[in-house]
């Protein structure tokens, strides 16, 4: 684990330092001010200033401003854990259930604020490789692991084919998915995208990696 989502214990911020409500109000501030400025313009007493506190109190919830731009990428990317929670059932036909799940991830990684922390470690990962690899383990990976286990999950229940590798599955799905659409959301060729245009992207995506890895009987 990279140093933005793995601190050193010595620098770590005691547990009763850190108070549930002026953590929230950090993470926003600096969740504004990173996407609005850029990783490297933003500096730990704008974000004190911005979030209305200290800078104490900033550093007794978070040691630096790198542990800080990881704490904000987790959180983004625990609301999505938490929505693919909610989509990755297995009580609705296949087809039916993985484009769900399919559609909910790519939404989720095509909307504003996604997009703005993804272009945020675009423009800084060569200057700050730290960034970029907490970024990875945060949200790529993460969602990655998501997918990875309901891709088991439907293989334990005998609706995908016993040969499959889950975890390479998952890594077929997302980058079917992800197609053409989001290279030109990226680009800002196309705003955000209609349910019409995610439909579009996911429906093939799931229609081929059904044909090749879907059990028979399924």
């Amino acid at each position: 684990m990279s140093a933005l989502l793995s601190l050193p214990e010595a620098a770590t911020p005691a547990p009763n330092a850190r108070k549930p409500g002026k953590l929230h109000a950090i993470l926003r501030a600096a969740g504004e001010l990173f996407l609005a400025e850029g990783y490297a313009a933003v500096s730990m007493d704008a974000v004190a200033k911005r979030a209305g506190i200290s800078k104490a109190t900033l550093y007794a919830h978070v040691p630096s401003k790198e542990a800080l731009f990881g704490e904000v990428v987790a959180r983004r990317c625990a609301d999505m854990a938490e929505g693919m929670d909610r989509v990755a059932v297995h009580d609705l036909p296949l087809p039916q259930a993985m484009r769900a799940l399919a559609r909910f991830w790519l939404k989720f990684v095509l909307s504003p604020e996604s997009l703005s922390v993804y272009r945020t470690v675009i423009a800084e990962g060569v200057r700050f490789p730290d960034l970029a690899r907490s970024f990875f383990e945060a949200g790529p990976a993460r969602g990655q692991v998501h997918m990875r286990n309901w891709m088991a999950e439907e293989q334990r229940r005998g609706r995908l084919r016993a040969d499959l590798d889950p975890r390479r599955a998952a890594v077929q799905l997302a980058s079917l998915v992800r197609g053409e659409l989001f290279t030109r959301v990226v680009l800002g060729i196309t705003p955000e995208p209609t349910d019409a245009e995610l439909d579009e992207a996911v429906d093939p995506a799931v229609d081929t990696l059904l044909r090749a890895w879907a059990a028979p009987e399924a």
